[in-house]
């Protein structure tokens, strides 16, 4: 299935490349979100003619995450659970309570935008956890888990 980019998506092209995709990737997950449209020849002119638009737009969302991530880095958020002696979590500190947490400072991110290499985090102690605010800005909010 061949596709046209509407916009960045890692490791498959940048707005504007026409690139081949499985059909199911493109139908299910590209088309749907907006990503991407079918090549046809009515569609590659159209592309052309929007371009200009659809670039200055791609820049604004690319500023609008540089300075959410700004925002983010001077972020040092704390998190109380319950824990145990050892420093082991009575369950355990995830997406949801690190999205809530960062809305209670003020700084809003998604559970889709945060990325936790391994898994929830099930022990008290400091940690730095990746933030992917757009395919090209990525921010490193630090977090400390501390038990009540």
């Amino acid at each position: 299935m061949n596709i046209i980019l509407l916009e960045k998506v890692a490791n498959l092209g940048n707005l504007g490349d026409q690139v081949s995709v499985k059909p199911g990737y493109g139908r299910n997950f590209l088309i749907p979100g907006g990503k991407a449209v079918l090549a046809t020849a009515d569609r590659i002119a159209e592309f052309e003619t929007r371009r200009a638009d659809l670039e200055k737009a791609a820049a604004e969302r690319l500023a609008q995450a540089q300075t959410r991530a700004e925002a983010v880095e001077k972020l040092s958020l704390t998190i109380t659970h319950q824990a145990g002696e050892e420093g082991k979590l009575f369950g355990s500190v995830g997406l949801p309570d690190i999205a809530a947490a960062c809305a209670e400072a003020g700084v809003t991110v998604e559970k889709q935008e945060i990325k936790l290499s391994e898994g929830s985090i099930r022990q008290t102690g400091e940690f730095e956890v990746a933030i992917h605010l757009h395919s090209d800005v990525v921010a490193t909010l630090k977090l400390a888990v501390v038990a009540e």
